[in-house]
C-alpha cells in the first residue's frame, strides 16, 4: 500500500509547524575534530593533508576516504577491503544497501574520523540500522558507533515527542528496524507514557492546554523562559498520534489497549484519526451543515483505496463494547463505507454495531440515501431495514419476556428500563417511516415489513405511526381500497391520542372501515369516563352525611342546596339520554345488518340514516348529541364522515367537563 498521501501531510505539518525542533531536548555529542569533509559536486573529499586510497560509492554520491579509520571502526568494511584489489593504488567499494543513504554514510565516517557527530531523535534510528549494517561493534572499538546509538535511544525513549520523531524516522529503514526491535520499543514507549498520568511527568505534551499568560516571562537564573503549558483531559495525545502512518498508529492503538487504556479514550482516539484522513467523511459532514468543508478542499487527498483500506482498518480497531463509539460516528462510518463500496464484512460489522446501540442514533443520522444508479428508492431502506433487525435479535430475550408479562403501556410508561430502548427504537422507526414515505417509489410491503417489526407493546401511542401511514397515503393515491386497508393493520385505533383521533375522523384518505374504529373506541373512552363519574357520585351518596357534615342552618344553606338539586337533574338527563343513545344505537345495528348484504341498498340506507340523524339533532338540544354507545359489535357500524366528526367533538367535549355529583335523597330530608 502506498502512503504517499500521510507522507505529504507530514511534510507539510513538519514546515508549518518549527516547534519540532524546540520541543526535542536529546542531543549527543560525538568526536572532538573540526570538520575536514568538503563536498566537491558529487563526491566528498577528506582534507587531512593525506591522499585518499579508497573510494566508497552510496548511490549517486562517493567518497574518497583512507583505509585505516575505516578498517579500526567496522567489520563488514575491513573484509569488503580485503576481499577487493585496488586499481591504480585505489579501492573502490559499494554501499548501495547502507541503511539511510549517502546522508547517513556521511556521519557514519565523521564518526570514524572523531570529526564532531551530533545525535538526534530524527537520525539516531537510521545511524543504529547504519551501523548494524557496517558491523561496528565493540570488537573494533570501545565506544563504537553501536553501543553510542543504544545509549543515546535510552534518552530518546525518556521523552514523548522525541520518541514520536524516532519512530517516524523509522519509516525509511523499517526493514533494519523491525529486525532491530527498535520501532517496537519506540512504541511502547509511546503507549507507556499515554497511559501515564501525564500530570505526574515532565514531558511536554500537545492538544488542549490550559490558558497561560506568556506577556510575563519566568527568569531563571537571569535567563528569560515561557511556563510549560498544562495538559487537560485524556485526549493530549490524538493530534500528535495523527501524525503516524496507518501501520505505526495501528499497532500503537493495539499497545495501549494491552495496556488497559480506557475504551472511550481508544474511540476518540479512531474518530480524531478518520476525520483527518477521510475527506469523504468530512465531505459528508460539510453538506449537512450546509457549507463547504475543509478537508474536502485540500488538493492532496488520497484516493478512493486509500481511503476505503483506511476505513476498513479503523473498523477493525473500534472497540466492541456496547456504547464506547458514538452511533452518529458509526453511521457516519457506514455511510461512507457505502460511497468507497468497502467490504461487505466492514459493512455488515459496522450495520451489527449500529444495530446494537439504534436507541441512541438520531433520524437524521439514520437517513442515509441509496449509492447505486439503479435504486428504485431516494433512501436505503434495505440498510434501515436490517439495522433493525439486529436490534431485534440482540433484544429477543428482552422483547420475549416484555411481551410475555406488559400487556398495556401503563407498564410501559412506568418507566420500565428494559422497555426503554424498545419505545426509543419505536419512536425513531415511526419518525423514519414519515420521512420516506413521500418516496412514490417506496413499495407497501417494504413499508409494511419495516414497521411490522416494532411490536405493539413497544408503541404506548400510535401517533407516530399513524401520521406515516397518512403521508404514505397521501403519496400513494392509486392504493387500491384493499391495500389501504392493509397498510391500516399497522394501526392501533385503541392507542390514538384526541388529536389524531379527531384528524383520522375528518381523514379522506382512510378506509370507511378505520375511521368507524376509531369513532367506536372513542365513545368507549367516553363511556368509561361517564361510568367513571357515576361511580364517584355513589360513592358520595353512602359517605354523606347530612347532620355531621352540614351542622350549619337550614336558612343559611338553602341557594346551596338548590345548586345541588340543580347538579342532580343534570347528571340523571344525562343517563337517560345515554340509555336512549344505546338503544338507537342498537336499532341501527340491527337495521345494518339487515341491508349490509345487497350492495344496491346502501344509498337507500344513508339517506335514512341521514334523516334520523337530522330529526335527532332538531328534536334535542346540541349539547344532547352523543354518539352512540355499544358493545364491541358496534365497530361495524357505518355512518357519514360529518356526523363522525360531530361524534368527535362532543365526545372531547363530554370528556372535558368535570363530573357532577349526585346527591340522594337525604337533601330533602333535612330540609
Amino acid at each position: 500500500m502506498c502512503y504517499s498521501f500521510y507522507e505529504e501531510v507530514l511534510r507539510r505539518e513538519r514546515e508549518c509547524d518549527f516547534g519540532w525542533e524546540v520541543k526535542m531536548a536529546a542531543c549527543m555529542k560525538l568526536g572532538s575534530k573540526a570538520d575536514v569533509f568538503l563536498l566537491d559536486g558529487q563526491t566528498w573529499l577528506c582534507s587531512t593533508g593525506l591522499p585518499s586510497d579508497v573510494i566508497i560509492e552510496v548511490g549517486d554520491m562517493s567518497f574518497r576516504l583512507h583505509k585505516f579509520p575505516l578498517l579500526s571502526r567496522s567489520g563488514m568494511l575491513e573484509k569488503l577491503l580485503a576481499e577487493t584489489y585496488p586499481e591504480d593504488g585505489k579501492t573502490t567499494i559499494q554501499l548501495n544497501d547502507i541503511p539511510g543513504g549517502a546522508k547517513i554514510f556521511l556521519l557514519v565516517a565523521k564518526f570514524c574520523y572523531g570529526i564532531r557527530t551530533e545525535l538526534n531523535a530524527l537520525n539516531v534510528v537510521r545511524l543504529r540500522c547504519a551501523a548494524e549494517y557496517l558491523q561496528m561493534t565493540e570488537e573494533y572499538g570501545e565506544g563504537n558507533l553501536i553501543f553510542q546509538t543504544e545509549h543515546f535511544l535510552d534518552d530518546v525513549f525518556a521523552s514523548w515527542y522525541d520518541s514520536l520523531r524516532a519512530l517516524e524516522s523509522c519509516e525509511k529503514v523499517l526493514a533494519q528496524a523491525e529486525r532491530l526491535q527498535v520501532v517496537s520499543r519506540c512504541i511502547d514507549s509511546l503507549a507507556a507514557k499515554a497511559c501515564a498520568d501525564p500530570s505526574l511527568l515532565n514531558w511536554p505534551v500537545s492538544g488542549e492546554i490550559a490558558e497561560i499568560d506568556t506577556s510575563v516571562p519566568v527568569l531563571w537564573n537571569g535567563i528569560p523562559t515561557v511556563p510549560k503549558p498544562r495538559p487537560v483531559g485524556d485526549d493530549w495525545w490524538y493530534e500528535d498520534i495523527s501524525l503516524l502512518n496507518l501501520p505505526f498508529y495501528k499497532r500503537y492503538i493495539r499497545a495501549v489497549e494491552l495496556r488497559g487504556m480506557w475504551p472511550q479514550t481508544l474511540a476518540g482516539s479512531l474518530m480524531f484519526y478518520a476525520k483527518k484522513y477521510l475527506p469523504v467523511m468530512g465531505r459528508q459532514s460539510a453538506t449537512q451543515n450546509g457549507h463547504p468543508s475543509a478537508s474536502s478542499s485540500t488538493d492532496c487527498s488520497p484516493s478512493d483505496v486509500q481511503q476505503r483500506n483506511l476505513l476498513e482498518e479503523i473498523v477493525k480497531l473500534l472497540p466492541q463494547q456496547k456504547g464506547v463509539t458514538p452511533t452518529k460516528f458509526l453511521l457516519r462510518l457506514l455511510r461512507t463505507s457505502m460511497i468507497l463500496d468497502a467490504s461487505m464484512s466492514c459493512r455488515e460489522n459496522l450495520e451489527k454495531w449500529v444495530g446494537a446501540q439504534l436507541d441512541q442514533a438520531a433520524l437524521e443520522d439514520l437517513l442515509i440515501p441509496n449509492m447505486g444508479y439503479s435504486a428504485e428508492t431516494l433512501y436505503d431502506i434495505d440498510c434501515v431495514q436490517r439495522i433493525l433487525d439486529n436490534f431485534m435479535m440482540l433484544d429477543k430475550d428482552v422483547n420475549d419476556y416484555a411481551s410475555a408479562a406488559i400487556r398495556d403501556e401503563a407498564h410501559l410508561l412506568g418507566g420500565s428500563h428494559s422497555l426503554t430502548p424498545m419505545t426509543s427504537v419505536a419512536n425513531l422507526v415511526d419518525g423514519y417511516l414519515a420521512e420516506v414515505a413521500p418516496d412514490v417509489n417506496l413499495k407497501l410491503p417494504k413499508f409494511q415489513s419495516l414497521a411490522a417489526v416494532i411490536p405493539d407493546y413497544a408503541r404506548p401511542l400510535n401517533d407516530g405511526i399513524y401520521r406515516a401511514i397518512d403521508v404514505y397515503l397521501k403519496a400513494h393515491p392509486w392504493l387500491t381500497e384493499s391495500e389501504r386497508e392493509q397498510i391500516c393493520r399497522l394501526l392501533n385505533c385503541q392507542k390514538l391520542s384526541l388529536e389524531a383521533s379527531t384528524h383520522a375522523a375528518q381523514n379522506e384518505r382512510l378506509p370507511l372501515r378505520v375511521i368507524v374504529q376509531v369513532l367506536f373506541f372513542e365513545q368507549l373512552r367516553l363511556r368509561t369516563s361517564i361510568a367513571g363519574w357515576f361511580y364517584i357520585s355513589d360513592n358520595v351518596d353512602h359517605s354523606f352525611n347530612p347532620t355531621a357534615n352540614l351542622p350549619l342552618a337550614r336558612n343559611e344553606h338553602s341557594g346551596q342546596l338548590g345548586a345541588i338539586c340543580d347538579q342532580i337533574v343534570v347528571v340523571d338527563d344525562m343517563k337517560e339520554r345515554v340509555f336512549e343513545l344505546e338503544k338507537e344505537c342498537l336499532n341501527m345495528k340491527q337495521e345494518l345488518d339487515k341491508i349490509v348484504k345487497n350492495k344496491t341498498s346502501w344509498n337507500l340506507f344513508l339517506k335514512k340514516l341521514g334523516q334520523r340523524l337530522t330529526s335527532r339533532q332538531t328534536d334535542q338540544k346540541p349539547s344532547k348529541t352523543l354518539l352512540p354507545k355499544s358493545n364491541q359489535k358496534a365497530s361495524k357500524i357505518f355512518m357519514p364522515k360529518a356526523t363522525a366528526v360531530a361524534a368527535v367533538a362532543a365526545a372531547a367535549t363530554i370528556a372535558k367537563t368535570p363530573p357532577q355529583i349526585k346527591l340522594n335523597g337525604k337533601l330533602n330530608q333535612s330540609n
